[in-house]
């Protein structure tokens, strides 16, 4: 074990007490307050991560178990001066109202377009085989575990099918 977390690129050690959530260590040791804390229980999604490539909620996992792990927070896939295509098409939409969950909802989607990508069936797929499609059905079963008290739904849809090339 190498006691170190790769966040955004950067080496960090893992915090000395192994009770530490993913979510509390990247917002209080490592200062990265892009990711919320909502719900503290998985359900909605506020504080989705990409770690290894795949999104999970950093508040059901402890940051000892990630040793060696690459993280990648919202602060990582843009900045003010250069954000994402997501981040962009986020603002281009209006697909956030409050804010408050859309770091979550821009990682959670930046992992779902590769997912999609990677031809990985979800519950919407019409096969489990083949080539997968961004279709709005898609990314709605996708994106259901991250929640919008506003209910910018159909505009965050509609920056996703953007950045993915297809219409909602």
């Amino acid at each position: 074990m190498s006691d170190t977390i790769s966040v955004n690129g950067e080496q960090h050690g893992l915090p000395s007490d192994p009770r530490t959530s993913l979510l509390d260590f990247l917002r209080h040791d490592l200062g990265l307050t892009g990711t919320k804390k909502g719900c503290d229980h998985g359900q909605c999604g506020a504080c989705t991560v990409i770690v290894n490539g795949i999104r999970i909620n950093s508040c059901l996992t402890l940051a000892a178990m990630h040793d060696g792990d690459e993280v990648t927070t919202i602060e990582g896939l843009g900045t003010p001066d250069s954000p994402s295509a997501l981040q962009k098409a986020f603002l281009e939409h209006d697909g956030f109202q409050c804010g408050y969950c859309t770091p979550g909802q821009i990682c959670s989607a930046t992992a779902m377009l590769q997912e999609i990508a990677n031809n990985w069936p979800s519950d919407a797929s019409e096969s489990l085989d083949g080539k997968m499609a961004a279709t709005g059905e898609e990314i709605r079963e996708r994106m259901s575990g991250n929640l919008c008290r506003c209910g910018a739904y159909a505009n965050i849809v509609a920056a996703i099918s953007e950045v993915a090339g297809e219409s909602a």
